[in-house]
């Protein structure tokens, strides 16, 4: 429950500038790692190194992105570059993979500059390292306020592989330097 509320008041206190990155919670663990172990073994799944969404014109190459000393997602440092949340499913396995990215900066768009109109059926591919592809297609997007964000929709489990593209939007508050709200666009494999 503390982590929950340690979680809860990231979200509140993180924020996304003009010129810095969006800003996801990291997903809670209910246990730690080494209390879990399966006897199931999965066929290993190749690093994602390419986001593509053509209905954006967006092809960029993805980062790894793990945790901030806060306990927060690390973000891309450019805004023209995807990143991956290196802690979670790689995109292609089942759980939910989650990619972030900006919306804009002070000199312009940011690769997920378009997210918030993006339509359901929109599809999304993710290139791996041994140059297969993992297809999605978008089926909802949603407009949360940052003090509110999803975590347990973001992150939770799931028996299927999904897709997360997260970013900034709704309105900036420029006294505060930062927008309100964040994208998050969820997918289902293809």
């Amino acid at each position: 429950m503390r982590r929950l509320l340690a979680l809860f008041l990231l979200v509140l206190l993180s924020s996304c500038h003009g010129s810095s990155p969006p800003v996801a919670p990291a997903p809670a663990s209910s246990a730690p790692a080494d209390d879990f172990r399966s006897s199931t073994t999965y066929e290993k799944t190749a690093l994602p190194v390419r986001l593509r969404i053509p209905a954006l014109h967006v092809d960029s190459p993805i980062i790894d992105l793990g945790l901030q000393d806060d306990g927060a997602v690390e973000v891309p440092e450019s805004v023209h570059e995807a990143g991956w949340f290196d802690g979670g499913p790689r995109p292609g396995q089942d759980g939910p993979a989650v990619i972030l990215g900006h919306v804009d900066s002070k000199a312009g768009p940011g690769i997920f500059a378009g997210l918030h109109k993006v339509k359901a059926g929109t599809l999304v591919e993710v290139v791996r390292a041994d140059k297969s592809v993992a297809k999605f297609t978008i089926t909802k997007v949603s407009r949360v306020e940052k003090t509110r964000f999803p975590t347990d929709l973001v992150y939770a489990p799931s028996l299927d592989p999904t897709l997360r593209l997260v970013t900034c939007g709704g309105t900036f508050d420029h006294a505060a330097g930062s927008y309100r709200d964040n994208v998050i666009a969820y997918a289902d494999v293809v």
